[in-house]
């Protein structure tokens, strides 16, 4: 079975998210032009997702979830969360929800963060304890896995 990458999910939310608020706009909380502080929260996710796979380049590893790393990336963005472009990705739905304005939409927002702990967190932090191991296990201390 094809595993489902991080954006395709983000992709997937986002198409459901908007099916969702047409279908089935459960109480509008957010009206115009107040809702276009979604495009800042979009602008800013983008800006983190390209912070944490920036670094990744420069420090010559992978940023493919279901890909061994080569090297443990804990400068920059990384000093503040274990993982930044998932959180890139949540700040992005959030502000896809605020765009659209209902509450809907932001039942997905949470069904992505749920996915992204358990299920692509979850086996990158095994990946990397059995790959770097005490040094890993120190950074995880330090840093928290969100924010």
């Amino acid at each position: 079975m094809k595993r489902i990458l991080p954006p395709t999910l983000l992709l997937i939310c986002i198409g459901t998210m908007c099916l969702l608020h047409i279908l089935i706009p459960f109480l509008k909380v957010i009206d115009y032009p107040i809702n276009l502080l979604g495009i800042l929260f979009i602008l800013i996710g983008i800006w983190i997702d390209f912070a944490g796979s920036n670094i990744f380049k420069i420090a010559n590893t992978t940023e493919m979830t279901f890909s061994e790393p080569s090297t443990l990336v804990t400068n920059g963005i990384y000093k503040i969360s274990r993982n930044p472009m998932y959180l890139g990705l949540v700040q992005i739905l959030v502000g896809v929800s605020i765009i659209l304005g209902s509450i809907t939409p932001f039942i997905i927002v949470i069904a992505f963060v749920v996915i992204t702990d358990q299920w692509y967190i979850k086996f990158e932090e095994k990946v990397l304890k059995d790959k770097f191991g005490k040094e890993y296990l120190i950074y995880k201390s330090k840093v928290r896995r969100w924010i």
